[in-house]
C-alpha cells in the first residue's frame, strides 16, 4: 500500500478544548461526509488503521455550556468527542446544527477553493461537479456571491441539477454526458471556462481539463469514483496557460487565521440570508452504514446528519 501523508500541526495546537457531545439532547448531530467514507475503507488522504470510530465533524454543547462544531481527525461518531482547540468555532445562537456542520468542513472547502485554490474573480466562469452536493451546493450560492459571471452546475440527476439551479446557477449539465468537454462549452456559449472545482476523478477530470480557457483553474478536491485521472501533462498546461492545484482541507488549520476568517465569513453570510446549507437527510447513528453506502451510490443530496442519540 502507498503511504499517506500524515499532517503535521505547529506544536501546542492540539489540546482538546471540549467534549462535544457530551450534551446529548436531540440538537446534538455528527456528519456523513466523503472524507468519513473514505476513512472506513482507508482510501483517504490520511491513513487509517482499526479500531476505528468514524466521524470527522462533531457539533455540541462544553461541559460549561459553549456552543461548538469542529473538525476531529477522528472518532466524531462516539458519544463525546475530545476536539483539538484551533479546529473548534463558536456557533452563533442563530445557526443551526444543519448548518454549522454544513460549514465547518463543506462550506470551508469551498470558501477555499474559490478564494485560495482557483482565484475566482468577478465576471469569470465557474464549472461545479458534484453540484448537489455538501461543497457543490454551498460553492454554486458562494460562487455567485462571489460575482462569477456564469455557474455551470454538474449533476447526475435531473433532480440535482435542477436543485443546483435553484441555488443559483445559470446552466446544469450531466458530467455523465459522451462528451463532456463540449457538454461544457456548450453550456457557457461555446467559449471555454475560467474556473472547475472538481471531485469525482477519471475522466470527468481529464474532460474538464479539456474545457479550461487559456490561464484557467481547476481546483481539485476529491476522487468520489475512486478512479484517478489521467498523469498532467506539464508541457500542456504551458502550452495552454492553464493550472490544476489541489485542495486538503487539513492544510488550511496550518495557516494562522485563515479558517477562522472563512468561518466568520460563512457564518455572516447565513445571518444575512445569503447562504443556505442544504439538508440531505438524518440517520439514527445505527443506521450510520446505510447513510455511508447512500452517500456512495450518489443518492443523497446536500449535507447528511447522524443522531447520536438514536
Amino acid at each position: 500500500m502507498r503511504s499517506r501523508p500524515r499532517l503535521r500541526l505547529p506544536p501546542g495546537r492540539g489540546r482538546p478544548v471540549f467534549g462535544a457531545g457530551t450534551d446529548t439532547s436531540p440538537r446534538s448531530r455528527r456528519e456523513v461526509g466523503l472524507a468519513t467514507s473514505h476513512n472506513a475503507e482507508n482510501s483517504y488522504l490520511a491513513p487509517a488503521s482499526l479500531p476505528l470510530i468514524p466521524g470527522n465533524e462533531v457539533v455540541g454543547r462544553t461541559p460549561d455550556g459553549r456552543r461548538l462544531v469542529s473538525m476531529v481527525d477522528a472518532g466524531g461518531y462516539a458519544e463525546r468527542v475530545a476536539a483539538p482547540e484551533h479546529m473548534a468555532f463558536e456557533v452563533p445562537d442563530d445557526v443551526d446544527d444543519l448548518t454549522a456542520l454544513g460549514l465547518v468542513v463543506q462550506g470551508t472547502t469551498a470558501w477555499l477553493l474559490l478564494r485560495t485554490a482557483a482565484h475566482l474573480e468577478a465576471g469569470e466562469s465557474v464549472v461545479v461537479h458534484a453540484a448537489a452536493g455538501g461543497v457543490g451546493t454551498l460553492a454554486v450560492q458562494l460562487a455567485k456571491a462571489m460575482g462569477a459571471g456564469r455557474v455551470i452546475a454538474a449533476a447526475s440527476t435531473q433532480d440535482k441539477r435542477d436543485l443546483a439551479l435553484s441555488l443559483g446557477a445559470d446552466a446544469a449539465i450531466d458530467p455523465g454526458a459522451d462528451d463532456l468537454t463540449a457538454a461544457i462549452r456548450e453550456a457557457n456559449g461555446g467559449k471555454r471556462v475560467d474556473v472547475v472545482l472538481e471531485m469525482t476523478g477519471g475522466t470527468v477530470t481529464d474532460r474538464s481539463i479539456a474545457a479550461l480557457a487559456p490561464l484557467g483553474r481547476l481546483a481539485f478536491f476529491g476522487m468520489a469514483s475512486r478512479q484517478p485521472p489521467k498523469p498532467v501533462n506539464l508541457p500542456a498546461l504551458l502550452s495552454h496557460s492553464t493550472t490544476i492545484s489541489g485542495l486538503w482541507l487539513p492544510h488550511a488549520f496550518t495557516k494562522p487565521g485563515l479558517m477562522q476568517h472563512a468561518m466568520r465569513e460563512l457564518f455572516a453570510a447565513v445571518q444575512r440570508g445569503s447562504l443556505k446549507v442544504i439538508g440531505g437527510g438524518e440517520y439514527a447513528l445505527a443506521d450510520a452504514r446505510q447513510a455511508h453506502e447512500d452517500l456512495r451510490a450518489r443518492k443523497t443530496v446536500g449535507k447528511l446528519l447522524l443522531d447520536p442519540t438514536r
